[in-house]
């Protein structure tokens, strides 16, 4: 590798038949060309994308291994490749390991591979420089990521959650679910990977689940024009809380007031006023929630069963004001520790309907 700049690096992207061209702002050999450094910048077409511009940096070495020994694969990566996230790469709280997905992994396997010299091994280090930052005006601690930002993307190019782009796939994927001919009524709505995720693990039909990005109105109100019978959303409780209060779009760069939508609700639900007050005072609806299990725990079920409930009820409201439908609505809302934990009575029933519960 020579040491001057290098610009439109080719790279084979795993499980696509194409190549991209990823611009190299700089890269160099270092200790007399045994490693080398490579700082690119993340590029996005979407301007309220937080990671617009980050730059990356590839930290690649390669170390002799004993071809006398044997070698053997782990869970994460073959024997060969030895990836660390650096600083500003997430890591989940409760193993310390980075948050990589699978397509990350593959295509690093992919595209390292055909470099590696005889005897040796790859050792990459990834480093984002600004992910800590980032990191902090993002969900990821909800979902038990700390430190930076999560390497946890599914395909080359970036769909992000709040463009029409991301909006209309949402829509196509939905008319193809309702247009089979097994489809039988039921359709599951989440949000985002972590909900998609957690909803097929905890049972619910993989073929009847749609993830809608940050859309969810345009979506709920498409799902009852196609016919659906009964709409399942699926989502985190930071997220989903926005439609207890009427906002069907769910990006915080356009609307939030969640937590003056849980202090409505605990006034509701009668909850003891100095608890009402902290949670108006509280930073965020999981510091709400923290604090509420601290101080009175018989109320956090009453009050996310009501959250829930009210879910339903203002989606149901949603629908009504745009078209007629018998389309049932129901919510189940889990928590920053992926503990499936509240639904609204719709929601219950669904689940029922399906043969399913959740664990107390």
């Amino acid at each position: 590798m020579d040491s001057h700049c290098v610009e439109n690096q080719t790279v084979n992207i795993s499980d696509e038949d194409q190549c991209f061209s990823i611009p190299i702002s700089s890269c160099g050999l270092l200790e007399s060309g045994r490693k080398s450094l490579a700082i690119g910048h993340y590029e996005s077409k979407a301007a309220l994308d937080i990671t617009r511009g980050l730059e990356i940096w590839a930290y690649v070495e390669f170390l002799q291994i004993d071809l006398n020994q044997t070698q053997t694969d782990n869970d994460e990566f073959p024997y060969w490749l030895e990836f660390i996230g650096g600083y500003g790469v997430g890591k989940f709280e409760n193993s310390n390991q980075p948050c990589i997905s699978q397509f990350t992994r593959n295509l690093l396997v992919q595209n390292l591979y055909p470099l590696l010299p005889d005897g040796h091994k790859i050792r990459i280090e990834v480093v984002f420089p600004q992910g800590k930052k980032l990191g902090l005006r993002t969900s990821n601690k909800a979902f038990g990521v700390v430190d930076g930002l999560a390497l946890i993307g599914t395909q080359a190019e970036v769909q992000i959650s709040a463009s029409p782009d991301q909006l209309q796939n949402a829509i196509n994927g939905l008319r193809v679910i309702c247009s089979d001919s097994s489809f039988d009524g039921f359709l599951t709505f989440v949000i985002g990977q972590n909900g998609l995720d957690l909803a097929e693990r905890f049972g619910l039909p993989a073929r009847s689940i749609v993830k809608t990005g940050n859309w969810l109105g345009p979506l709920v109100i498409a799902a009852a024009e196609e016919g659906v019978k009964n709409l399942l959303l699926f989502g985190y409780h930071g997220k989903l809380i926005k439609l207890a209060g009427g906002i069907f779009h769910t990006h915080h760069h356009l609307a939030d007031g969640r937590i003056e939508v849980l202090t409505s609700l605990a006034i509701n639900e009668q909850i003891p006023l100095y608890l009402v007050k902290k949670i108006n005072q509280a930073s965020s609806v999981e510091d709400a929630l923290s604090l509420l299990e601290h101080n009175d725990s018989k109320s956090v079920f009453r009050l996310w069963s009501r959250v829930a409930m009210e879910i339903e009820n203002r989606t149901q409201q949603y629908i009504t004001r745009y078209m007629t439908s018998s389309m049932s609505v129901g919510a189940i809302l889990f928590d920053r520790s992926r503990k499936i934990r509240w639904t609204g009575p719709a929601g219950n029933q669904h689940l029922s309907s399906l043969g399913l519960k959740l664990k107390t």
